[in-house]
Protein backbone atom coordinates (compact mmCIF):
# COMPACT_ATOMS: atom_id res chain seq x y z
CA UNK A 1 0.00 0.00 0.00
CA UNK A 2 0.91 3.85 -0.58
CA UNK A 3 2.59 5.29 1.92
CA UNK A 4 -0.20 8.12 3.10
CA UNK A 5 1.19 11.37 4.45
CA UNK A 6 -0.87 12.50 7.35
CA UNK A 7 -0.49 16.17 7.06
CA UNK A 8 -0.69 19.10 9.29
CA UNK A 9 -1.43 22.79 8.91
CA UNK A 10 1.98 23.23 8.04
CA UNK A 11 2.05 20.74 5.56
CA UNK A 12 -1.43 20.08 4.01
CA UNK A 13 -1.90 21.72 0.70
CA UNK A 14 -4.13 25.10 0.19
CA UNK A 15 -7.98 24.49 0.72
CA UNK A 16 -6.50 21.89 3.96
CA UNK A 17 -4.54 24.04 5.94
CA UNK A 18 -7.09 26.02 7.08
CA UNK A 19 -9.48 22.92 7.99
CA UNK A 20 -6.83 21.23 9.87
CA UNK A 21 -5.85 24.63 11.66
CA UNK A 22 -9.50 24.62 12.86
CA UNK A 23 -9.94 21.30 13.79
CA UNK A 24 -6.16 21.57 15.67
CA UNK A 25 -7.29 24.29 17.80
CA UNK A 26 -11.20 23.13 18.64
CA UNK A 27 -10.02 19.70 19.32
CA UNK A 28 -6.25 19.87 20.52
CA UNK A 29 -5.45 17.45 17.48
CA UNK A 30 -5.76 16.75 13.95
CA UNK A 31 -8.02 13.64 13.34
CA UNK A 32 -5.86 11.30 11.26
CA UNK A 33 -8.58 10.51 8.88
CA UNK A 34 -8.53 14.34 8.15
CA UNK A 35 -5.02 14.30 7.95
CA UNK A 36 -4.78 11.41 5.32
CA UNK A 37 -7.77 13.20 3.70
CA UNK A 38 -5.93 16.60 3.46
CA UNK A 39 -4.20 15.48 0.54
CA UNK A 40 -7.12 16.23 -1.56
CA UNK A 41 -8.41 19.59 -0.04
CA UNK A 42 -12.33 18.79 -1.97
CA UNK A 43 -12.25 15.33 -0.75
CA UNK A 44 -11.72 16.51 3.50
CA UNK A 45 -14.53 19.73 2.43
CA UNK A 46 -16.72 17.18 1.36
CA UNK A 47 -16.30 14.58 4.61
CA UNK A 48 -16.54 17.53 6.87
CA UNK A 49 -19.39 19.47 4.95
CA UNK A 50 -21.63 16.35 4.95
CA UNK A 51 -20.62 15.21 8.61
CA UNK A 52 -22.00 18.74 9.16
CA UNK A 53 -24.72 18.01 7.21
CA UNK A 54 -25.41 14.77 9.03
CA UNK A 55 -25.05 15.75 12.61
CA UNK A 56 -26.93 19.14 12.44
CA UNK A 57 -29.57 18.81 9.70
CA UNK A 58 -30.93 15.29 10.21
CA UNK A 59 -34.11 14.49 12.06
CA UNK A 60 -31.95 11.65 13.92
CA UNK A 61 -30.96 12.53 17.59
CA UNK A 62 -27.84 11.44 18.68
CA UNK A 63 -28.29 8.03 19.27
CA UNK A 64 -29.80 7.23 16.04
CA UNK A 65 -27.00 9.19 13.99
CA UNK A 66 -24.45 6.99 15.84
CA UNK A 67 -26.77 3.95 15.04
CA UNK A 68 -26.93 4.75 11.24
CA UNK A 69 -22.90 5.76 11.33
CA UNK A 70 -21.63 2.76 13.86
CA UNK A 71 -23.54 0.35 11.98
CA UNK A 72 -21.81 1.37 8.96
CA UNK A 73 -18.51 1.12 10.39
CA UNK A 74 -18.55 -2.60 11.76
CA UNK A 75 -19.91 -3.73 8.47
CA UNK A 76 -17.24 -2.18 6.46
CA UNK A 77 -14.78 -3.28 9.29
CA UNK A 78 -13.50 0.38 9.92
CA UNK A 79 -11.55 0.41 12.88
CA UNK A 80 -10.45 4.06 12.59
CA UNK A 81 -13.81 5.09 12.03
CA UNK A 82 -15.22 2.72 15.12
CA UNK A 83 -12.75 3.58 17.47
CA UNK A 84 -13.38 7.67 16.62
CA UNK A 85 -17.39 7.41 17.02
CA UNK A 86 -16.72 5.24 19.98
CA UNK A 87 -15.66 8.58 21.50
CA UNK A 88 -18.08 10.94 19.33
CA UNK A 89 -21.03 8.88 20.77
CA UNK A 90 -19.97 9.09 24.72
CA UNK A 91 -18.89 13.15 24.19
CA UNK A 92 -22.54 13.06 22.47
CA UNK A 93 -24.19 11.19 25.93
CA UNK A 94 -25.39 7.95 23.57
CA UNK A 95 -25.78 4.92 26.48
CA UNK A 96 -22.89 2.58 26.98
CA UNK A 97 -25.38 -0.07 26.19
CA UNK A 98 -26.26 1.50 22.74
CA UNK A 99 -22.92 2.10 21.91
CA UNK A 100 -21.72 -1.55 23.21
CA UNK A 101 -24.33 -3.51 21.24
CA UNK A 102 -23.03 -1.42 18.06
CA UNK A 103 -19.45 -2.13 18.89
CA UNK A 104 -20.12 -6.35 19.19
CA UNK A 105 -23.06 -6.66 17.11
CA UNK A 106 -25.14 -7.71 19.56
CA UNK A 107 -29.17 -6.55 20.02
CA UNK A 108 -30.04 -3.18 20.44
CA UNK A 109 -31.50 -2.00 24.34
CA UNK A 110 -34.02 -0.37 22.08
CA UNK A 111 -36.31 -1.92 19.26
CA UNK A 112 -36.58 1.75 17.16
CA UNK A 113 -32.62 1.67 17.15
CA UNK A 114 -32.59 -1.95 16.05
CA UNK A 115 -34.89 -1.42 13.00
CA UNK A 116 -32.83 1.49 12.36
CA UNK A 117 -29.47 -0.88 12.08
CA UNK A 118 -31.57 -3.09 10.25
CA UNK A 119 -32.64 -1.15 7.90
CA UNK A 120 -29.47 0.85 7.63
CA UNK A 121 -27.63 -2.58 7.02
CA UNK A 122 -30.42 -4.07 4.22
CA UNK A 123 -29.32 -0.64 2.45
CA UNK A 124 -25.65 -0.91 2.72
CA UNK A 125 -26.09 -4.28 1.75
CA UNK A 126 -28.46 -4.46 -0.73
CA UNK A 127 -26.55 -1.64 -2.39
CA UNK A 128 -29.70 0.45 -2.28
CA UNK A 129 -32.06 -2.17 -3.69
CA UNK A 130 -34.21 -2.65 -0.38
CA UNK A 131 -37.14 -5.25 -0.97
CA UNK A 132 -41.18 -3.17 -0.14
CA UNK A 133 -40.81 -4.94 3.19
CA UNK A 134 -37.69 -3.60 4.35
CA UNK A 135 -39.03 -0.21 3.68
CA UNK A 136 -42.00 -1.21 5.48
CA UNK A 137 -40.61 -2.72 8.67
CA UNK A 138 -38.40 0.90 9.00
CA UNK A 139 -41.81 2.73 8.53
CA UNK A 140 -43.45 0.70 11.16
CA UNK A 141 -41.00 0.92 13.23
CA UNK A 142 -41.78 4.60 13.74
CA UNK A 143 -39.41 6.03 10.96
CA UNK A 144 -40.37 8.11 8.01
CA UNK A 145 -39.51 8.47 4.30
CA UNK A 146 -37.88 11.54 5.44
CA UNK A 147 -35.55 9.46 7.50
CA UNK A 148 -34.79 6.63 4.72
CA UNK A 149 -33.05 9.40 2.53
CA UNK A 150 -31.52 10.67 5.74
CA UNK A 151 -29.76 6.81 6.16
CA UNK A 152 -28.77 6.94 2.40
CA UNK A 153 -27.29 10.61 3.62
CA UNK A 154 -25.50 8.71 6.10
CA UNK A 155 -24.04 6.15 4.24
CA UNK A 156 -22.42 8.63 1.72
CA UNK A 157 -21.03 10.41 5.10
CA UNK A 158 -19.23 6.60 5.73
CA UNK A 159 -18.43 6.13 2.17
CA UNK A 160 -15.65 8.62 2.24
CA UNK A 161 -14.77 7.93 5.81
CA UNK A 162 -14.28 4.06 5.60
CA UNK A 163 -13.26 3.95 2.42
CA UNK A 164 -10.11 6.25 2.95
CA UNK A 165 -9.20 4.72 5.96
CA UNK A 166 -9.19 1.39 4.23
CA UNK A 167 -6.58 2.52 1.17
CA UNK A 168 -4.76 4.76 3.74
CA UNK A 169 -4.46 2.12 6.44
CA UNK A 170 -5.79 4.80 8.58
CA UNK A 171 -3.74 4.85 12.30
CA UNK A 172 -5.90 5.90 15.03
CA UNK A 173 -5.19 8.86 17.10
CA UNK A 174 -3.92 8.56 20.38
CA UNK A 175 -7.07 10.48 21.94
CA UNK A 176 -9.37 7.85 20.29
CA UNK A 177 -6.91 4.37 21.37
CA UNK A 178 -8.55 3.98 24.35
CA UNK A 179 -11.82 2.92 22.26
CA UNK A 180 -9.73 0.96 19.69
CA UNK A 181 -11.98 -1.81 17.96
CA UNK A 182 -11.45 -4.54 15.56
CA UNK A 183 -14.48 -6.67 14.26
CA UNK A 184 -14.95 -9.66 16.28
CA UNK A 185 -13.40 -12.48 15.20
CA UNK A 186 -17.36 -14.25 14.71
CA UNK A 187 -18.84 -11.61 12.40
CA UNK A 188 -15.22 -11.12 10.08
CA UNK A 189 -15.95 -14.83 9.07
CA UNK A 190 -19.09 -13.94 8.27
Amino acid sequence: MANFTLHTPETAPDGAKERLAAAEKKLGFVPNLWAIQAEAPALLEGYQTLNAIFEEKTSFDASERQTVLMTINFDNACHFCMAAHTGVAKKQGVPDAVIEALRDDTPLPDAKLEALRRFTRAVVGKRGWVEEADVQAFLDAGYTQRQVLEVILGIGLKVLSNYTNHVADTPVNEAFQKFAWSKPAAAAAE
